[in-house]
């Protein structure tokens, strides 16, 4: 199934789809979990625009490359264009907000970091961005309270707060478009709280935004 950016009521959002920017070790509890170091800046890294699919729609895990791994966050949807932005300017330039699975291959990860290599083919493959519809952001009010969770067979596996973020949100989008210019349809990832582990076929998903929204999915 094609991805388009829509509202999270199915109308769809006017915006090209662009390139994704994620964030690493933006808990503190997921970086403690990983037994990874906390680092003295964001971690940066991209999905292209291969990897968004429509979260609503089953989930395709990769076959025969090791675990592949949940890690749910807050998706931004950029509007406008930013480079070297302050934090003001990256927030007016915010249209919406929504849910995604930034997904993993967790061994094959490890396998690439053991042998000093870069991990793209772990984080960016073809659908490794399930993406929610979005919500204006007008509907979260300060972006230092937002919580949000995943369920799994309707046991709760992760549950984050925006106000737990390493790097705020604003700070955030400020430092990446000091290296990214962010244009319109593009989507910044905020981060994962703990909890991250592995999917399997027929694995049931229920993801909440605040009292926004709740989105079913599954696992093939």
């Amino acid at each position: 199934m094609k991805y388009k950016h829509q509202w999270i009521s199915g109308d769809s959002i006017d915006l090209p789809v662009g390139k994704v920017v994620c964030v690493g070790r933006n808990y503190a509890k997921h970086v403690a979990e990983l037994n990874n170091v906390m680092p003295d800046h964001p971690v940066l890294f991209i999905k292209p625009d291969t990897s968004l699919a429509p979260l609503h729609a089953p989930l395709s895990l990769p076959k025969h490359q090791g675990e592949v791994h949940h890690e749910v966050e807050i998706a931004l949807l950029i509007k406008s264009t930013l480079t070297h932005a302050s934090e003001e300017e990256a927030m007016e330039a915010v249209l919406a907000a929504g849910l995604a699975l930034d997904l993993t291959l967790r061994d094959v990860q490890a396998q690439q970091k053991n042998k000093g290599l870069p991990w793209e083919i772990a984080k960016a493959f073809d659908n490794s961005c399930p993406l929610s519809g979005f919500v204006a952001k007008e509907h979260l009010g300060r972006f230092t309270n937002i919580d949000f969770s995943l369920h799994i067979n309707q046991e709760l596996r992760q549950q984050g707060h925006s106000s737990h973020m390493v790097t705020p949100i604003p700070r955030l989008l400020s430092y990446a478009s000091q290296y990214f210019t962010l244009k319109p349809g593009d989507v910044v990832l905020t981060g994962t709280p703990e909890g991250v582990g592995a999917l399997h076929g027929g694995d049931q998903l229920t993801l909440t935004l605040k009292n926004l929204f709740t989105i079913q999915t599954y696992c093939l």
